[in-house]
């Protein structure tokens, strides 16, 4: 199939590619929006790579589990994925209103999923995309300054939520591109103060790891 232009296809904007081109999708949060058009020109005529995009055409975040859940099969939709590489985390770590679920600074109140919830969601997403049959690569969750706040993200989180997943992912035989190693000793370099998004610099760096994964999983 030559290159023919953009198809909407079950919630996903892709480039129609060759088939013998691998097709990769790519599902996560702001984070992964971020890194998306850098993966994108380092596999250009390599893979064809994109993400869930809404009905407007915009790349759609996929947030934590609780919305993964209700969300990945429309993700995934009907297209035969060669590679899915997916990450949740920040979304779930994050403190929101009990009663509305809206974003929260105050520590007092729940986060969106705690560990065991996040746990149990993961664990769940996972299962679908194991029917898929495509290879999965689990990102790991990426570190945030103490100081983060609009909204509150307790310090040290990430670092659990890690532990949860890639005790599934082992569990599983999922291969782990974990993003938290890379960005945690050089945050200050990569990272916009205090917030949880990246430069334009840590970005591409987040591409280079995801797509190193990419080309891994896929000899």
């Amino acid at each position: 199939m030559s290159v023919a232009g953009f198809a909407l296809l079950a919630g996903v904007v892709m480039m129609e590619a060759s088939n013998e081109m691998p097709k990769v999708l790519i599902i996560g949060d702001s984070i992964s929006i971020g890194y998306l058009p850098f993966v994108q020109e380092m596999m250009k005529g390599e893979a064809m790579v994109t993400r869930p995009f809404d009905a407007n055409g915009e790349p759609e975040n996929c947030q934590g589990t609780t919305n993964g859940k209700r969300y990945i099969d429309k993700w995934i939709g009907e297209e035969r994925w060669d590679i899915i590489h997916f990450n949740f985390g920040l979304h779930d770590i994050k403190h929101v209103k009990p009663d509305t679920g809206k974003n929260s600074n105050d520590p007092n109140d729940p986060q969106q999923a705690d560990v065991k919830q996040y746990r149990k969601n993961l664990a769940e997403i996972v299962e679908r995309l194991k029917a898929s049959g495509a290879k999965l690569v689990f990102a790991t969750t990426t570190p945030y300054p103490d100081t983060v706040r609009k909204p509150l993200r307790s310090p040290g989180m990430p670092k659990k939520y890690n532990r949860a997943a890639l005790a599934i992912m082992k569990k599983e035989g999922i291969s782990v591109n974990d993003l938290h190693v890379l960005v945690a000793p050089q945050m200050e370099a990569l990272q916009r103060p205090d917030n949880v998004h990246f430069t334009e610099t840590g970005y591409e760096a987040l591409a280079v790891e995801v797509v190193k994964a990419i080309r891994a999983v896929d000899r």
